[in-house]
């Protein structure tokens, strides 16, 4: 760019009073130029491309942490395939991941006769990332036990680095691991050990993915009064459900559980959560026809576009009860813990293949004379960013550390109170970050970022979901809080006492005393806030502040501090987390300090937002 900005300047460097003079003698100098100019569109690009290898071996983090976690028997085991893994991603995976944005799902809802069919078109490359799915044993690791607890946190990896090559295969995987633990929770009762099988098959040919189908008309997140689907029984004990659903991600999935009012022999449902029952129900029959579902249209999404998510119709779907009666809430939790954990570890994975690419990208390019490597203030907006994704990962570590723990039986009571809390308070912290690292990082690639076919776009797009589906922050916000009004104080006390042993850890080592103070600090602060507020409002207006200070503190205190207090931890270990600790630790007490969660400013927000005297 910059030799082709000077032949411009050069060339037209001649004052009017010139130029008739010079036309002629220039003419063949102007050509020359010209055809100079016009040979450069069959010479290279001006900047490299930014690429990743092998995303396993380039994971320091990754790697560190299996190595200090991991039995060594499994941790052998696990590293061949994880190396094998990285190799097929990069190689075979990642096209295919390409290609599935290039061509994304259709829908024909008439055959060339007028015949109603409803066919959602998906590409090869799709369907083909069903079947790695399945041979590579990324929902049945977790069912198969082969490692007990650690089972689990395998899973996780895998799903980890297969995110960002998935071709946005990742979300109807998430729902099938969702519906699998559903029905492993129920005891894989003998009418749904055919689909348990399927979900969880290492075959192409047998495996099923799931949908999950909650949201309707009226709302997401507020099932308890959105709902409207009625299942009416059948004399054969079977259902027939009568509804419509507004958000059915992975439309094209062979199965979905979904909430519905069982209608009474009067054909009145009880409203609310009391009245919401669990349904298994097959998306088509084994001829392929649909199941008394009519497809609306596809819906036209910013991201994620990979993937079918349509409005349906539900026309009297044959469906199985699978919850007690009125318990449909309670049973689909465990799917909704699942597919927030998936949440997690889909931003963590978007920050990682953004930080990378980043990463390569300032070894190849020259600006102002030097690599962007060798500009500082271009280096510390990375290492910002590397920061943050650091903190992210051993948060999703300790997680699915905790929920490998509890399917093997090997949880204390202590650890299933700090699992039920984590899970929110990941998925809403994680996804904001995601957010803010993709665009930060796209900014890393000048206009570059901005182009669709660098395929740095789509990352953004499909990372901004990542705060929206299964819980905006402000309603998982509230599910923090109602994880600790249902203890009854128990999860924070929990809380505490596990960041105050694994700073224990950390006080030995002097680099960290900085951090250390300073969460100490925090954590003071935090007491001292939930001491002082009295008023369920203001605990509410509180509650988006309170669940960020919950994740800050325990990242910095409790992971990276740990993680930097090992014996073979590297400098740059240790100096994440004093500059993950050198931020604000504890929001939550800094505006409460401010007076932002009175009766006061709640008015005054509400002058602010609708410009009201």
């Amino acid at each position: 760019w910059d030799r082709c900005q000077m032949l411009s300047v050069k060339g037209i460097k001649s004052t009017v009073g010139q130029e008739q003079q010079a036309g002629v003698k220039d003419k063949p100098v102007l050509e020359d130029r010209e055809m100079h100019l016009a040979r450069r569109e069959t010479e290279a690009l001006f900047q490299e491309q930014p690429e990743t290898g092998n995303q396993y071996l380039e994971d320091t983090l990754l790697r560190n942490y299996l190595k200090t976690h991991l039995p060594p028997k499994v941790l052998e085991e696990v590293h061949q395939d994880l190396e094998r893994f990285g190799n097929r991603l990069l190689t075979k995976i990642q096209p295919l991941s390409w290609e599935c944005e290039l061509n994304p799902p259709v829908f024909q809802q008439h055959d060339a006769w007028g015949r109603r069919v409803d066919h959602i078109h998906t590409c090869s490359a799709w369907r083909r990332m069903k079947e790695i799915s399945a041979e590579e044993g990324l929902i049945a690791e977790a069912y198969e036990k082969r490692y007990s607890n650690w089972s689990r946190l395998y899973q996780a990896v895998k799903l980890y680095l297969f995110s960002s090559s998935s071709g946005g295969f990742s979300c109807p995987l998430a729902m099938t691991d969702g519906a699998a633990k559903v029905i492993e929770s129920l005891g894989i009762p003998g009418s749904l050990k055919n689909a348990f099988d399927h979900l969880t098959s290492r075959d192409p040919k047998k495996f099923w993915t799931s949908g999950q189908w909650m949201t309707e008309r009226r709302g997401g997140s507020d099932v308890a009064n959105g709902t409207e689907t009625v299942a009416r029984k059948q004399p054969d004990g079977t259902y027939r459900l009568y509804g419509f659903k507004w958000f059915t991600s992975a439309a094209d999935s062979d199965m979905a559980l979904t909430l519905a009012r069982i209608a009474d022999a009067e054909g009145q449902c009880t409203q609310g959560s009391r009245g919401l029952s669990l349904f298994f129900l097959r998306v088509r029959d084994e001829e392929g026809n649909l199941n008394s579902i009519q497809v609306q249209r596809l819906k036209d999404k910013l991201g994620t576009r990979q993937m079918a998510t349509a409005e349906l119709w539900l026309q009297g779907a044959t469906a199985e009860l699978i919850s007690a009666e009125g318990r449909g809430v309670a049973a689909i939790s465990n799917m909704l813990n699942i597919t927030r954990i998936h949440n997690v570890i889909g931003a963590v994975a978007s920050m990682r293949r953004m930080i990378s690419l980043s990463r390569d990208y300032a070894r190849k390019r020259v600006a102002f004379g030097k690599l962007l490597k060798d500009h500082p203030l271009h280096m510390q907006t990375i290492a910002r960013m590397e920061v943050q994704v650091r903190g992210a990962f051993l948060l999703l570590m300790e997680i699915v550390h905790l929920l490998g723990l509890a399917e093997t039986n090997l949880a204390s009571e202590q650890e299933q109170l700090l699992l039920r809390l984590l899970i929110p308070v990941a998925k809403l912290y994680t996804g904001k970050q995601a957010s803010a690292v993709a665009v930060e990082a796209m900014e890393s690639f000048g206009g570059q970022g901005y182009m669709e076919d660098t395929g740095l776009p789509v990352i953004l797009r499909d990372t901004l979901v990542l705060s929206i589906w299964e819980g905006t922050t402000n309603i998982l916000s509230l599910d923090v809080l109602r994880s600790l009004a249902k203890s009854q104080g128990q999860v924070m006390a929990v809380f505490l006492s596990t960041v105050q042993k694994k700073l224990e850890l950390a006080a030995g080592t002097e680099e960290l005393s900085p951090a250390v103070q300073r969460t100490r600090e925090a954590i003071g602060s935090l007491q001292q806030f939930m001491t002082a507020t009295g008023s369920e409002q203001e605990l509410e207006m509180a509650a988006r502040d309170f669940s960020y200070s919950l994740a800050r503190i325990y990242t910095g205190r409790a992971l990276l501090m740990e993680h930097a207090a090992r014996p073979d931890a590297s400098p740059t270990d240790i100096c994440a987390a004093l500059r993950w600790c050198n931020q604000e630790l504890c929001p939550v007490a800094v505006e409460s300090g401010r007076g932002s969660y009175g009766g006061g400013a709640a008015l005054q927000d509400s002058a602010l937002v609708f410009g009201t005297s």
